[in-house]
C-alpha cells in the first residue's frame, strides 16, 4: 500500500508509523489480533519489508519479542488492541526494562470522547507501564490538521531512546476513530503528504540521531590501575556479557593479571576451557575452610548480576576493600552495598584501556589461583563420580547431559528457579561456544516458553529450553509459537510436581510452617505434559533413566522436529540428592586446604 494512496487518514498515519520504523531498521513486528489496532496491523502486514509474528496471547507475544531482541539487539515492535490487551504486555515490559533491551510498544486506543465513558475495551492506557518504559507518548486520534512530520519525528525519537543512553522499552499509545478498516473515503493522501514529499521518495529516516561514547579510557596513573597493580589477591567475577569479543577480552585480562575468573552461566564463559576459568566456583564456595583461608583484596565485577547466591554470601562475609563494578549503563548493581568504584563503560572498551596500564601478574603472592584451579577440577571429578552411580533420571544429570551433548553454535535457554541454577552449578566445561539466554532481569518464571521461542527465532538455530514444571504450566499457551520457528525447539521439563526450589529455602525446614509447606509452597499439581504435547502437535518423550534421556536428547538434536522431554522427579529426593553431593564436595575441598 503506497502512502500517498492511503484509503483514509487512519491508514495514512499508521502507514507513516510503520514506514519510519522500517526505515529505522525494524523488521520484526509482533502482532496480536484486535479491532482498534486494525490500521497498524494492516499497514504492517502489507509492508514488503516487514516480518510478522501473530499470536493470540498478548502476554506470550510480548515475551516472544523480548526473546527476539535479546539476540538481535535491535528493537522489535509490539502491536495490540485497546484495553487489557495492552495490560498483558506489562510483565514482559518489566523484564525488558530490567534487561535493558530495546522494544517499541504500539498500543491502539479509543479516542478521547470514549475515555471514561464506560465504552467497551477502554481503560486509561496513558503511562500504563509506569517507570518501566524509557519514554512514552500518546498520539491524538488522526487529525488532518496535524502534519505528518509529527509522526515521523515521534518515531525517530522513540527508536533513539529505545537504544540510548540505556536501552529499554518505549510506549506509543495510538488513538484511532472509525473507520478502522481500509475503506476508501474522500481523503487525499498525496495532498496530505506534501510537506514530507522529499522524505517520501528518499528512503531515509526523517531525523537521524547520533550518540557519542562517554567512556574516555583509564590512564596509567588512575585509581583503578593503582588498586589492581597493588592487589595481592583478586578475583574477576563475570555476569552477563554482550558478545564473544567481550568474552575474549575477559580472558586476555585474566591472563595478564593471572587472576581467577568466576563465570556466571549467562556470561558465556562457564563452558570455556581456559585454565583461569574456575568452572565450579559456586561449589568451591561450599567449603568453610576455603572461605577462612583466602581473604580477597579486590573484586573486579564485569557485567550483570550473578546467579550464585553463595557468591553474594561470600562477599557479605569478606566485604573486600575494593569492589570495582563495570557496566554499560548507569543503574546500580550493588545489592550488598559494597561497591567502591563504579565504572560506566562497555566491557570490551574498559578492558582494552585497562590492559595498557596494569602490570603483568601484579602483586599476586600466593597459591590462590592454583588452588582454585585444582579445587574446581576436583569438584568436577566428585560430581562425575557421584552422578555416574545414579541410574534413575534426575535434574543434575540432565543438566550435565545437555551441556555435554549440545552442539557448537546451538542455543540454550534457561528458565528461572532450578534450571538456571542446575546449569550454573553443574554444567560440564566442554569448551563449546553456546549462545545462552534467560530472563535474568526481574527473574520471574512467567513467559519463559514465549521468550525461548523469540530467542530461537532470532538465533535461527536449534535451541534447547530447560524449564521447570511451574514455569511451563505458566506459559502453556505459548507452545502455539513453536510452530512459527524454522529450527526445532527441544523443551526439557523438570517435573517435580511443584515448586522444587522451595525445598532449598529456609521455609522448608521451619517448624512453624511444616503443616502448610506443601500446600502453599510445594504446590503439588499432579499433572504431566503428554496431553499438552498432543494438543499443540509436538512430539513427546518421558525417559525414566539417564541412559534413556541421553539417547532421546541426542536423537532430538539430530531431528528436524520440536519435542517435549519430560523428566519426572521427586522434590524430596531431588533435595536430598543435592545435599548428599554437596557434602561430598565440601569434604573434598576441606581436605585440600
Amino acid at each position: 500500500m503506497k502512502l500517498d494512496e492511503a484509503p483514509n487518514l487512519n491508514y495514512a498515519w499508521a502507514g507513516l508509523i510503520i514506514e519510519e520504523l522500517v526505515r529505522s531498521g525494524v523488521t520484526c513486528f509482533c502482532i496480536a489480533p484486535g479491532s482498534r489496532s486494525s490500521p497498524l496491523t494492516v499497514s504492517a502486514a502489507k509492508h514488503s519489508k516487514v516480518k510478522t509474528i501473530v499470536h493470540y496471547d498478548e502476554r506470550g507475544l510480548a515475551y516472544f519479542a523480548l526473546g527476539h531482541v535479546s539476540i538481535s539487539k535491535h528493537p522489535a515492535v509490539l502491536i495490540c488492541s485497546s484495553g487489557t490487551a495492552a495490560a498483558n504486555f506489562f510483565p514482559a515490559v518489566v523484564e525488558t526494562s530490567k534487561k535493558k533491551l530495546p522494544l517499541i510498544l504500539l498500543t491502539a486506543d479509543r479516542p478521547p470522547e470514549l475515555q471514561h465513558t464506560g465504552a467497551l475495551q477502554t481503560i486509561d492506557q496513558v503511562k500504563i507501564y509506569g517507570n518501566y518504559v524509557r519514554w512514552q507518548t500518546s498520539l491524538p486520534a488522526p487529525d488532518i490538521n496535524i502534519k505528518p512530520e509529527v509522526l515521523l519525528t515521534t518515531i525517530d525519537q522513540a527508536i533513539f531512546i529505545s537504544k540510548n543512553p540505556m536501552p529499554g522499552p518505549v510506549h506509543i499509545n495510538c488513538m484511532f476513530r472509525e473507520p478502522l478498516a481500509p475503506d476508501k473515503t474522500d481523503f487525499n493522501g498525496a495532498a496530505y503528504l506534501t510537506s514530507v514529499n522529499r522524505w517520501l521518495h528518499n528512503g531515509k529516516v526523517y531525523t537521524w540521531y547520533t550518540a557519542g561514547e562517554q567512556f574516555t579510557g583509564i590512564s596509567g596513573d588512575s585509581q583503578v590501575v593503582s588498586i589492581i597493580n597493588n592487589t595481592k589477591r583478586g578475583i574477576i567475577v563475570v555476569g552477563k556479557l554482550g558478545s564473544v569479543e567481550e568474552q575474549q577480552a575477559v580472558i586476555r585480562l585474566s591472563e595478564k593479571l593471572d587472576w581467577p575468573v568466576f563465570p556466571d552461566i549467562v556470561s558465556g564463559l562457564r563452558m570455556h576451557p581456559h585454565a583461569n576459568i574456575i568452572h565450579y566456583y559456586d561449589q568451591v564456595l561450599l567449603s568453610e575452610c576455603y572461605l577462612k583461608k583466602y581473604v580477597i583484596d579486590t573484586v573486579l565485577h564485569l557485567g550483570g548480576r550473578i546467579t550464585s547466591k553463595r557468591w553474594y554470601q561470600y562477599m557479605e562475609k569478606q566485604r573486600p576493600e575494593n569492589y570495582i563494578t563495570v557496566l554499560g549503563h548507569s543503574l546500580r548493581n550493588d545489592p550488598l552495598h559494597i561497591v567502591s568504584i563504579r565504572i560506566k563503560a562497555k566491557i570490551r572498551d574498559f578492558i582494552e584501556s585497562l590492559l595498557s596500564g596494569v602490570n603483568v601478574n601484579p602483586q599476586q603472592t600466593d597459591d590462590h589461583l592454583r588452588f582454585l584451579q585444582e579445587a574446581s577440577k576436583s569438584v568436577g571429578r566428585v560430581v562425575t563420580d557421584f552422578t555416574e552411580r545414579l541410574t534413575g533420571v534426575n535434574e543434575i544429570n540432565a543438566a550435565r547431559v545437555i551441556s555435554q551433548l549440545i552442539p557448537e553454535n546451538h542455543g540454550l535457554f534457561l528458565a528461572n528457579s532450578m534450571p538456571v541454577r542446575e546449569m550454573d552449578m553443574y554444567v560440564i566445561p566442554t569448551g563449546k561456544l553456546i549462545t545462552i539466554g534467560g530472563n535474568r532481569g526481574a527473574s520471574g518464571i512467567d513467559g519463559t516458553v514465549a521468550t525461548a521461542c523469540g530467542f530461537a527465532q532470532a538465533l535461527n538455530s536449534t535451541t534447547t529450553l530447560l524449564i521447570g514444571d511451574l514455569a511451563f504450566l505458566h506459559d502453556l499457551n505459548s507452545l502455539a509459537l513453536v510452530k512459527t520457528l524454522k529450527k526445532p525447539l527441544i523443551i526439557v521439563v523438570f517435573n517435580n510436581d511443584g515448586g522444587g526450589i522451595f525445598s532449598f529455602l529456609p521455609i522448608a525446614n521451619s517448624p512453624g510452617a511444616a503443616d502448610i509447606f506443601d500446600r502453599y509452597f510445594g504446590t503439588p499439581h499432579g499433572l504431566e505434559f503428554s496431553g499438552a504435547a498432543g494438543m499443540f502437535g509436538l512430539d513427546y518423550a518421558a525417559p525414566k533413566t539417564n541412559k534413556e534421556f541421553e539417547e532421546i536428547y541426542q536423537m532430538a538434536l539430530e531431528s528436524e522436529k520440536s519435542l517435549i522431554i519430560e523428566i519426572k522427579t521427586q522434590r524430596k529426593e531431588n533435595y536430598q540428592l543435592h545435599r548428599d553431593l554437596q557434602e561430598k564436595i565440601k569434604t573434598k575441598i576441606n581436605k585440600m586446604i
